[in-house]
């Protein structure tokens, strides 16, 4: 029988959540860079507070948050769970259409899946999380040392580099992502949610108890069925009546 409650939160060495963590970090900081002024010649200022600076920001934070949320409610609902990676994964998508309509707007085009500079960034693994005690420090030092294998990528200053960049980075996050819907969909088949647990340990108590009374002496004093307790001397029976009821039997 499975325990009730599955294991919460672990978020922290997810490598989804590695990713999404610098594409908040680099959403904000592009922003900052390039939202706030056109880089072209006849640019004009824009408004950093704007709808596309909102949008872009908050969908990069919608990413990451929702990991966290989706795995801290893992224990008591595995189908809101599922739910909320699956709106992790749809705020990444969106903001990976934001970085691509910025390339296209500045009549260039997303670099190639078999160009050199993608090939690079592809090749490039993360480092596995290893946290002991201190995970809010211990996953934000890996998350910055992780993000020191793009930098020469991120901290270009050709703002349609730094867009391709973060292209790749989410398309590796959403993957990651999907991967992990794939194997919380698995999980909850094999072992069901906390309401199908829970509900499982009730039939399971309540067979347990039906076969203790069916075989139970009856109380010598009122002559109801006894229940096997336990006391510091040992087991024995007692009545199914206590406290009403005090008779009790050697087991």
């Amino acid at each position: 029988m499975p325990e009730i409650f599955d294991k919460r939160g672990g978020f922290r060495k997810l490598h989804s959540f590695t990713l999404a963590t610098i594409a908040q970090l680099e959403t904000l900081r592009f922003c900052r860079r390039f939202l706030t002024h056109d880089m072209r010649d006849d640019a004009k200022l824009y408004d950093p507070k704007g709808r596309q600076y909102d949008q872009m920001t908050q969908a990069a934070r919608s990413g990451r948050q929702n990991i966290i949320e989706g795995s801290e409610r893992s224990a008591t609902s595995k189908d809101t769970e599922m739910k909320l990676t699956d709106v992790a994964r749809a705020s990444l998508s969106e903001l990976r259409g934001d970085y691509e309509i910025f390339i296209l707007d500045r009549g260039e085009i997303p670099w190639s899946a078999h160009s050199p500079e993608a090939k690079a960034l592809n090749a490039i693994s993360l480092d596995p999380a290893q946290f002991t005690d201190d995970m809010v420090h211990e996953s934000a030092k890996h998350a910055l040392e992780q993000r020191k294998k793009y930098a020469v990528w991120l901290d270009a200053n050709d703002p349609i580099v730094v867009a391709n960049a973060m292209l790749i980075l989410l398309g590796r996050a959403l993957n990651m992502l999907k991967s992990q819907l794939e194997a919380q969909g698995r999980a909850f088949e094999e072992t069901g949610g906390f309401s199908e647990r829970l509900m499982a340990k009730r039939i399971e108590a309540r067979d347990q108890t039906r076969q203790e009374t069916s075989s139970a002496p009856v109380c010598p004093q009122c002559d109801k069925p006894m229940r096997r307790r336990q006391s510091a001397r040992g087991e024995f029976w007692g009545c199914s009546a206590f406290p009403e009821c005090k008779g009790t039997r050697p087991v």
